[in-house]
């Protein structure tokens, strides 16, 4: 049996729609890391789930994670066409496939975790985050 085909046109608008779905999340994350890195005590669902407030370099790191979730959201909307990038770029090609790599790892590291809010909620969002970003990559692209 041959996989389905489906038309550019149909695959472009699913894209879309995980490309929102995605960007939304990576929103939500940047607000999430936004919060432990001015030091709301929510380290348990982060970094381990040492301690629920985080050392300096931990928070400089969510700082940086807050940047990281940013340019993940432009990368997907962009390559979705929903937003605009200055100019083609092979960013908008690999872009999408490195992150679903990135989050593939990120739900493993997840899972393994000590903390039950990186197993139950970060591990699942980053599978979503991964297959989602996967559907983006596949969008045909524009001429």
């Amino acid at each position: 049996m041959s996989p389905v085909s489906y038309p550019s046109h149909e695959r472009t608008h699913v894209g879309q729609i995980a490309a929102i779905i995605a960007a939304t999340v990576f929103l939500a994350l940047g607000l999430f890391q936004l919060a432990l890195a001015v030091g709301a005590p929510l380290g348990h669902a982060a970094w381990g789930g040492d301690s629920a407030r985080l050392t300096a370099g931990q928070r400089i790191g969510s700082a940086i994670s807050i940047v990281v979730y940013a340019a993940a959201a432009a990368v997907v909307l962009a390559r979705a066409g929903i937003t605009q990038w200055p100019r083609a770029h092979r960013l908008l090609k690999w872009g999408p496939w490195l992150l679903a790599i990135l989050f593939a790892l990120s739900a493993l590291a997840n899972f393994a975790s000590a903390s039950r809010w990186e197993n139950l909620l970060f591990g699942p969002a980053a599978v979503v985050l991964a297959i989602l970003c996967v559907i983006v990559a596949r969008i045909p692209p524009t001429r």
